[in-house]
């Protein structure tokens, strides 16, 4: 069981041991965004409107899946919009990242947004340069979206949007390192929009909710990414399921959900996969998420497959979010 599983979403004797700690972290992390709403830390603003999507938990909520959709949904309205993220899982050097990309360099994430946005991604540690930087390089872009970030206040943001793990929520409610907390979940309440991964729920008020949902069925295969195979095609096969993402359980109660029986193997967020993470001696087929076959495409064999998912969102947040555009930056 990961760590999180055992200490941050539930009250653990290390969560109880850690709330000094807890403590401070909440404290500095009051103080610094105080101290950028009073201007004595400044926050610089772009030439064009930002979007940050981002969350107020430690760990994987399906941000990137949401920054897609909502990229998706401004294109459809003649908007040429540009990705930023701090490209965690790679160096987090100041560059722009492309489909063919190194992933142990630019991170998963960026890698796999190039592939599936069709928008210009930069990274970097410094948002601010990051977004700097793809605006001279793509100067027809007309909106910044930032993964995550939502911490990141040296960037000025337009709209903020929240995502949470439906089934998890705000796991024992303490900050880091006790809980996952990363703010508290007042934060809620000043957002644009807080999205709902997945069923379930919590008792926190927040303002504006829509749900979403994570989709896919069909698997593609990492040395031929032209072939796909639906999820029937693996009954009867002796299957091992791999997942080095924020909530591994999310991808394996989707595959139950497609009927499948696997052996699972965790691994830590961003794990650097080698081939020898996969050297099952009876496995017929390993299957993974798309994130993780970013990693694994270098290595690939044929008895490997990665499922690409998309987000199903509720239509409302699109227009929210046009409705907000529009009211802060004119038509």
């Amino acid at each position: 069981m990961p760590f999180s599983d055992r200490h941050w979403y539930r009250l653990s004797w290390l969560s109880v041991a850690l709330l000094p700690l807890a403590a401070l972290f909440r404290l500095s992390a009051s103080l610094r965004r105080l101290a950028y709403r009073i201007g004595v830390l400044r926050s610089e603003r772009l030439p064009v409107p930002v979007i940050v999507v981002g969350n107020i938990t430690a760990g994987g909520t399906g941000k990137t899946p949401l920054t897609l959709w909502l990229c998706g949904i401004l294109r459809q309205q003649g908007f040429k919009p540009g990705i930023v993220s701090r490209g965690y899982g790679g160096l987090a050097r100041l560059q722009a990242v492309t489909a063919d990309s190194d992933p142990a360099a630019a991170g998963d994430e960026p890698v796999l947004l190039a592939r599936r946005s069709r928008c210009p991604v930069w990274i970097g540690r410094d948002r601010v340069a990051a977004a700097r930087a793809l605006l001279a390089a793509n100067p027809e872009c007309d909106v910044i979206v930032c993964d995550d970030g939502l911490q990141h206040y040296r960037l000025r943001r337009d709209i903020e949007v929240v995502v949470l793990d439906g089934s998890r929520g705000l796991g024992n409610g303490l900050p880091l390192p006790a809980g996952p907390l990363r703010e508290g979940a007042a934060r809620l309440r000043s957002v644009d929009a807080v999205v709902i991964n997945g069923p379930g729920g919590f008792g926190v008020r927040v303002g504006s909710r829509f749900d979403m949902s994570l989709e896919g069925s069909y698997f593609h295969n990492l040395l031929n990414p032209g072939h796909t195979a639906a999820a029937s095609e693996f009954h009867g096969r002796r299957l091992h399921a791999v997942a080095g993402i924020g909530n591994p359980l999310r991808f394996f109660e989707h595959l139950q959900r497609l009927g499948l029986s696997f052996t699972a193997h965790v691994f830590p967020d961003h794990h650097p996969f080698a081939p020898a993470d996969l050297d099952f001696e009876d496995a017929d087929e390993i299957i993974m998420t798309e994130k993780d076959a970013i990693k694994c495409q270098r290595f690939a064999r044929e008895n490997q497959w990665a499922l690409p998912v998309d987000a199903a969102v509720d239509p409302a947040l699109g227009q929210h979010i046009l409705d907000r555009l529009k009211s802060r930056h004119g038509s």
